[in-house]
């Protein structure tokens, strides 16, 4: 399976949310999502998130928490593990990132933007602090079919 980070920056009110919009046959073409990539040979999971925050937004993460374990089940794009992380101190520049625009997001909004059904379960973790989690997530073409959240089938959040 594939390894990848995903990652959301805090700034108490707001994520950074990345607009997928200039990436050719990217799969979360036109989603807004966090920021992260594949892991490198010889990565962890924290060093590839570090490394990937760095190169798409310019900002070198000093603090975060592994929130979680992502499993992704597809019958169209390859299965992976996503580790999940947000961040809550950064320092340097903003530039612009090459696979799409970044914004800061309210996130009382969130929900307002095109995401992956199953990113809004996640989201909502992490909106409520919760402890650190295993989501399993199962799509057929761009449609959420299962979730199982800690072992136990949990509802479908609606479609946009």
């Amino acid at each position: 399976m594939k390894q990848t980070t995903l990652c959301y920056l805090d700034n108490g009110s707001q994520y950074l949310l990345l607009h997928r919009v200039k990436k050719q046959n990217d799969a979360s073409h036109d989603k807004w999502i966090g920021v992260g990539g594949k892991c490198e040979a010889d990565e962890s999971p924290d060093e590839c998130m570090i490394r990937e925050v760095r190169e798409e937004t310019g900002y070198e993460v000093s603090r975060w928490s592994y929130r979680g374990i992502v499993t992704f089940i597809s019958d169209i794009w390859p299965c992976e593990y996503m580790h999940l992380f947000s961040a809550t101190q950064w320092g340097g520049e903003e530039i612009p990132c090459s696979e799409g625009d970044l914004q800061w997001i309210d996130k009382e909004h969130l929900f307002d933007y095109p995401t992956w059904q199953g990113d809004r379960i996640f989201l909502q973790l992490l909106l409520s602090d919760a402890p650190f989690f295993s989501l399993k997530l199962v799509y057929q073409g761009d449609d959420l079919v299962a979730a199982r959240l800690n072992g136990t089938d949990i509802p479908l959040p609606p479609r946009e």
